[in-house]
């Protein structure tokens, strides 16, 4: 099946009452596990990329400091891998971009093959959001690609973004932001942290979800409310990590509990990544250390030289270097490598599948309503949006 915007997942998650996981990857193999792992629970699915992950994907190993044209080739890379796998499943799959950082990021996803995307104006004073998030949607809409913008500031670190502190969204801009850009779906901050350090038991004000849901009701306003950095940090694998010679100190996410409560509460997609990271990781050590002759096979040392040297990495683009041909092209010149890359898989599955199930999105893929971009591009233009 080929990709869709991300808009028609989101209004199953808005008509059946629960919540859609949206997950980041950073590699071919991670797009595949995703995918077949969505297909597995008969769920739909919505794959991310960072727009670093876009530089990264683009061969730039220093991605922080990723150019347009790097974001570019990382798109095409990206949008190459997930249509691939995406083509042999009858589940819907949604492409999008998180956290784009202005219209040059955008425009890369688009052309690269993105259905959705996300700017993030947060950090900007209210009207400067509202203008780049309106320009934005009026680029997008009418390409029928779904459009996500956010409001609030999230504490925490997240490829470029970061915050020490969380300023909350006023349900009252919310609506008004809303009004005025015209987005499909909109991130708030009520609680949740970028990052693997999220503080001890964070709590999540889902009077604001409540609060902001119950206004768009009332003023007639579609759409669906989004959760960032609401990764649960299991810490039984941070545990894992740690008793096999890594370094991960003071981690800890949001509640199982919480998040599920919010799922039937107004939020309709949740954005996940640094579970997926930890699994990775952990799997990876593990790969290593259950045959130590690995450590000094060719075509991976490179890899372990990296991990066993930084105890605290666990962002697998800090240490996946050495094998950025297939981290970009699934490339698998030789039987180690193919090995790792399927320790990478199981551990993007464990993370995604738990959490698939824990959202309540198991058998939904018969409720979305399948529309092309084609489709939504038409849409967006009768309702003048």
């Amino acid at each position: 099946m080929s990709l869709i915007p991300m808009r028609p997942i989101l209004d199953a998650t808005d008509t059946y009452s629960y919540a859609q996981g949206a997950f980041n990857v950073n590699a071919v193999a991670q797009a595949q596990a995703v995918i077949e792992i969505h297909n597995l629970f008969r769920s739909p699915a919505i794959l991310q990329g960072a727009d670093l992950a876009n530089g990264f994907m683009g061969g730039r190993k220093d991605f922080q400091n990723a150019t347009v044209e790097d974001k570019k080739l990382g798109a095409l890379n990206i949008a190459r891998a997930v249509k691939q796998f995406a083509k042999d499943v009858p589940i819907p799959v949604a492409l999008h971009l998180d956290h784009g950082r202005n219209l040059d990021s955008v425009k890369a996803a688009i052309d690269g093959g993105y259905t959705s995307v996300m700017i993030d104006g947060s950090s900007l004073p209210l009207e400067d959001n509202i203008a780049l998030t309106r320009e934005v949607v009026r680029y997008a809409h009418p390409l029928g690609v779904t459009v996500e913008g956010e409001l609030g500031v999230l504490a925490g670190v997240e490829d470029h973004v970061f915050s020490e502190t969380s300023t909350y969204t006023n349900p009252l801009t919310a609506i008004r932001f809303l009004k005025a850009t015209k987005v499909d779906a909109l991130a708030i901050s009520y609680g949740t942290q970028h990052g693997a350090n999220k503080g001890k038991n964070p709590k999540i004000r889902k009077e604001i979800a409540i609060a902001i849901k119950e206004c768009m009701r009332h003023e007639g306003i579609q759409g669906v409310l989004v959760s960032h950095g609401s990764s649960t940090v299991p810490q039984n694998v941070v545990e894992a990590i740690n008793k096999l010679g890594g370094d991960i100190q003071d981690a800890g996410g949001i509640s199982i509990e919480q998040l599920v409560e919010v799922s039937h509460l107004g939020i309709g997609k949740i954005n996940v990544d640094t579970d997926i990271r930890l699994a990775v990781t952990r799997n990876i050590r593990e790969y290593f250390l259950e045959d130590t002759a690995r450590q000094q096979e060719p075509s991976v040392k490179g890899v372990w030289d990296l991990l066993s040297a930084n105890p605290k990495f666990f962002d697998p683009r800090q240490y996946m270097t050495p094998l950025m041909d297939t981290m970009m092209y699934g490339t698998l010149p030789s039987e180690a490598v193919a090995e790792l890359m399927e320790r990478v898989k199981r551990g993007v599955k464990e993370a995604v599948g738990t959490l698939i199930v824990q959202f309540g999105s198991v058998d939904k893929a018969s409720k979305v309503r399948m529309r092309s971009l084609e489709e939504m591009a038409d849409y967006y233009k009768q309702e003048g949006i």
